[in-house]
């Protein structure tokens, strides 16, 4: 497994790292057993950085995660979102980042994740009525105190990652970035390496819309996200089906040349893959083999420009929640 620092000041990490949302409910059931062979066929294929949130299946996912690494631990360096509250229904309530929140926050999760400290440890969405130099400050307290080594950002407008940045060193930026997502080239980008901030960047396959995945009921999130759904869900299958054409051209899948693609953006970018199964996970760590041409690059960027896909990447509340977005 190739591996990089994340960041200037950050640890050493896999070219790929796995994040383990989809193991909680957010794409319908999945299975416990299959969920953690995953994490362990990832960590032994040499991926070494596990990204969660607190409010993942409302602690089921730190829960899960926290038996997988266990007699594991020291291979794996654990990337924690907080902030985000919901309801027992699942219904997203709002935001925390509050410094006392801030550490309450993290003795929950150390207890689910069986774990003496976090590795790195990020407000899930900048919250707009708590500075962010307050947010970050908590956490670096934390980490003076042990519990905590790294402070990361997500979804961070470039003001506010300046902000972050001069409070305390932030490790990387996590943030949604695919073919079919891309704005932090816009300003975002140039902002994180100029302070060398690294990127973990979500949402490669675009929550499985650049593979030709379906929302698997009402229970799976993404049927209630615009690029799933009515016309626009029509005319991105159309999108897709361009890619999938080019993928057997080439002898790939669509997701590998999805991953493959972000990797071809810098050193500095290491794709969040979100695979549920061992399956998906070898298709996945298939893209690390996958060499892309510019001519290839170009013709992908076509196929997959922004303007041809129909719908923003969330819903109209949680667009208004991104900083990243502003």
């Amino acid at each position: 497994m190739i591996t990089r620092p994340l960041g200037a000041g950050g640890p050493p990490v896999s070219a790929l790292a796995l994040g383990c949302m989809g193991m909680s409910g957010m794409y319908g059931p999945s299975d416990e057993a299959e969920s953690i062979s995953t994490i362990h066929a990832a960590i032994d294929a040499g991926i070494n950085l596990l990204d969660t949130g607190d409010f993942y299946g409302m602690g089921h996912n730190e829960m899960l995660i926290g038996r997988a690494i266990e007699g594991r631990r020291d291979r794996v360096l654990l990337s924690v979102k907080f902030g985000g509250m919901r309801m027992p229904n699942g219904a997203f309530i709002g935001l925390d980042g509050r410094p006392n929140a801030v550490k309450n926050f993290l003795a929950y999760s150390l207890q689910r994740l069986r774990t003496d400290h976090i590795d790195i440890y990020r407000l899930t969405r900048p919250d707009p009525a708590v500075p962010i130099e307050e947010t970050v400050g908590a956490i670096a307290e934390l980490i003076q105190a042990g519990y905590v080594r790294y402070v990361g950002l997500s979804e961070s407008g470039a003001a506010t990652i300046r902000r972050a940045h001069s409070t305390h060193p932030v490790c990387d930026l996590q943030i949604e970035y695919s073919l079919a997502s891309r704005g932090i080239e816009r300003e975002i980008l140039s902002t994180v390496r100029e302070l060398a901030i690294g990127i973990t960047a979500y949402g490669v396959l675009s929550r499985g819309l650049l593979t030709g995945s379906q929302p698997a009921g009402k229970s799976d999130f993404r049927a209630h996200l615009p690029r799933f759904s009515g016309a626009n869900g029509e005319h991105n299958r159309q999108v897709v089906a361009d890619l999938a054409a080019m993928a057997v051209a080439r002898g790939v899948t669509p997701a590998q040349l999805a991953i493959a693609w972000v990797m071809t953006k810098g050193d500095d970018i290491v794709p969040v893959i979100g695979a549920r199964t061992r399956c998906q996970l070898a298709e996945s760590l298939g893209a690390l083999e996958v060499k892309l041409s510019a001519a290839e690059i170009a013709r992908l960027e076509e196929i997959c420009n922004p303007e041809r896909i129909a719908g923003t990447r969330y819903g109209a509340d949680q667009m208004q929640m991104l900083d990243s977005e502003r």
